[in-house]
């Protein structure tokens, strides 16, 4: 009865929009095809599901890990933001400091990781859970990984119908709400490290 309380459509949706951006599949789309046409045809189902498992795993392997080195997630939030907002730099001005597009497989490896679940994605997961209840997260990643399943059934039409100016323009828009996602995560965080350091 717990789970239901913390249940929040706000923060299930506030979750799916955060982990959309920085996963960024609809930007991944020539990717994706590129990678379709190397390898043949991708396994959605696979990739997604993996994609999601490693996620969720990491979700509450990753917060038992930061005790054992003894970091609050307070902190691990903060880092996170500065990730974020690399990634978010990279989507807005057309960069790329760390994104590797290559692969030796298909499927799980690149698409399932680090395609979607990559060092961005793992590390806004945990980072999220300074804010939210577990379960509004978990269900933000079921979402995203249904969501990215689709787009991976559909990538090639999903390429001729929208076109690379469409999907130029649909990465700037999510790189600046992914920045100012950042920002709120690093103010939120940074204030209630202050307090607990601070208040005596």
């Amino acid at each position: 009865m717990e789970i239901l309380n913390d249940f929040s459509i706000k923060e299930i949706v506030t979750c799916f929009m955060v982990l959309f951006a920085v996963i960024d599949i609809i930007g991944s789309v020539p990717i994706v095809v590129s990678l379709q046409q190397k390898f043949g045809q991708i396994e959605a189902g696979k990739a997604s599901i993996t994609a999601g498992v490693i996620m969720i795993v990491f979700l509450f392997v990753g917060n038992k890990i930061l005790k054992l080195i003894g970091v609050d997630v307070n902190s691990f939030a903060i880092a996170g933001a500065f990730v974020i907002f690399i990634i978010a730099l990279e989507m807005i001005l057309g960069i790329e400091i760390n994104k590797t597009t290559e692969a030796k497989a298909a499927s799980i490896v690149p698409i399932a990781f680090p395609l979607v679940a990559g060092a961005g994605t793992l590390t806004t997961t945990l980072s999220l859970r300074a804010e939210f209840h577990d379960i509004n997260i978990i269900l933000g990643i079921v979402l995203n990984t249904i969501f990215v399943y689709l787009v991976l059934k559909s990538a090639k039409w999903l390429e001729n119908k929208m076109g690379e100016a469409t999907l130029s323009i649909l990465q700037k828009v999510f790189g600046i709400i992914l920045l100012a996602i950042s920002i709120k995560l690093f103010t939120a965080n940074f204030a209630q490290l202050v307090q607990n350091y601070i208040n005596f």
